[in-house]
This record gives C-alpha cells, structure tokens and sequence, in this order.
C-alpha cells in the first residue's frame, strides 16, 4: 500500500511547481523529496513528473493521479477535523505576508479577537511593500493590494480598494487647486514609494499619468506623512488616508478622476483544492471584517 506521506509530498511538489519549494514547505530535502517521489513511481509503475533543470510537469498518468490524490488528502484532513472538532479550530503555525501600511493599519489592532478564537494557533506576520513569492517564501497566504495577475495562485476578494487624488489645505492655500490632469504637470505630485504611473478613471475614460516630483523613497508610509504635511499632491486609498479626509486634514484633489476600479484588497493562497482550516478560517476572519462596503468608506 502506498505511503500517505508520499502522496502529500507528490501533491506538494504539484502545487508549489518544483522539488525545492515542496521541501522547503515540508522542511525537508529536495534530494529527499526527490527520492520519496521516484519510489512512487516506482511502486506505480509509472511516471507521474516529467522533470526539467527549470520545472516539472505532470504526465497524463500523473494529471489524473493528482486529481485523485487531491481528493483523498482532502478526505483524510475532513475525518480528523471530524474526530476530533477541529473544524472551527486553528492550530500550527500561519505564515503571512501583507503590506507595511495595511498590515499596521487594517491587520494588527483586529488580530486579539482571531487569536483569542484559536489560541493553539500561531501568527507569523512578514509586512513588506514588496510582493512575497508564496510558494518559494513558505507563506500560507498573502493578503495584496492591486490587480492579480498570476494565475498560478487562487485569490480570495476581500474588499474594493478606491484611490483618490488629495493634498493637504495647506498645500492648496500655497499652489491652488488643479482644474485638469494636464495641469497636473503645475504642482507637486507625490509619486508611490515604487515610482508607478497612476492608472486613473474619469469623464474622459482611463488614462495613464506619470507624476513627478521632488521626493524619491521605497517607502509608501513617507509618501503618506509628506501629502499630509502639505509637500504635494498623491494618490492614495481610502484605507489609508480616509480618516484624514473625513477630518480635514486632506482635500479631494480633481475629484472627477479616481484610481483604476480594477485595484482589490485581496487573499491569495497557493491551492484551493488543498486549503488547511488554519488559512480558511483565517481569510473567512478577515473577509467577515472588511466586506463589500469596509468599514474605513463607511
């Protein structure tokens, strides 16, 4: 009879698309990964994996094989949370990585409540601007900030993410208020910490913008200080500056244009058919928490 530990390192291997990821998720050897996948196929008679220097690819014996691998782990993972009432529970380790700014902002004053709710679980939180390789970095999931194009992954919408064009009262009292984008090219912007060009929607349909300015930084929470202490204008997201704008610290700047509608706040995750309770809950947390109208719009 086959090794179940075997099935879940050829399922590993599967999902993270390479021996090396697979070990490191398991924390064991590619050399042992490796081998304990070549005695698979040998006790199938079969190959499962066809292997490059660059990647692996499933076979068609492997393809179906993986399908049904799939289903059977999922099975043994529903029985044992059965038996011993770990549905609602979450236990382990979960590693996340989320932006510095959300994470500081939107993440950690709500983490006590998930926490108390499973306390045989533990937080490993990595905040970083910069987008996580989740496979190759050993995270369980990421939560982003943008428009998701890697198909590799699944992604969970958590809630809309609105940009908006603002700058300090003070700013304004000094320079005036811009009437069009071309007169953007008059003031002070503010561009991200990583320099994009602000995608922007409005009576004239999408545009591309790109800003210029005086201040360079790898950091958006930089970006964030200096708009408010009136050094320019910025695109920033309500998550971010809202309670900024409600108190009057920040002004709408052209507000016929806003950020592109195709940005979301969103979970990503490397595999839905095989999701541990410790992620599912987690996302179901945080998705219950934002919503469709979250609360820093309301």
């Amino acid at each position: 009879m086959t090794n179940l530990g075997d099935l879940e390192i050829f399922a590993r291997v599967v999902s993270s698309g390479s021996m090396s990821a697979a070990g490191r998720l398991l924390s064991l050897s590619p050399a042992v990964i490796s081998k304990r996948v070549k005695r698979l196929e040998d006790r199938l008679g079969t190959r499962l994996l066809q292997r490059t220097t660059r990647q692996i690819s499933l076979t068609e014996a492997g393809q179906g094989f993986y399908d049904r691998v799939l289903g059977i782990l999922a099975g043994i993972e529903d029985a044992e949370a059965y038996a011993s009432g770990r549905s609602s529970q979450a236990q382990g380790t979960l590693r996340i990585s989320a932006p510095t700014s959300f994470g500081r902002m939107h993440i950690a004053p709500h983490l006590t409540g998930f926490m108390k709710d499973h306390p045989d679980l533990k937080l490993h939180i990595v905040l970083s601007d910069d987008f996580a390789d989740i496979v190759a970095d050993g995270f369980d999931l990421a939560v982003r900030i943008g428009e998701l194009t890697d198909s590799s992954l699944v992604a969970r919408k958590l809630a809309p993410v609105r940009r908006l064009l603002c700058a300090a009262p003070s700013y304004v009292a000094r320079h005036g208020l811009p009437r069009e984008i071309d007169d953007l090219a008059n003031h002070v912007c503010l561009p991200a910490h990583n320099n994009d060009n602000w995608k922007l929607e409005g009576p004239g349909g999408s545009l591309t913008y790109r800003p210029e300015g005086p201040l360079v930084t790898n950091s958006s929470e930089i970006i964030r200080e200096a708009v408010i202490a009136g050094a320019g204008i910025a695109l920033r997201s309500t998550w971010d500056v809202g309670k900024e704008l409600r108190a009057g610290q920040l002004v709408q700047v052209l507000p016929q244009w806003e950020g592109s509608r195709n940005l979301a706040l969103s979970a990503v995750y490397p595999s839905r058919q095989f999701l541990p309770a410790k992620v599912r809950l987690f996302i179901d947390y945080l998705a219950a928490l934002y919503g469709p109208v979250p609360y820093w719009e309301q």
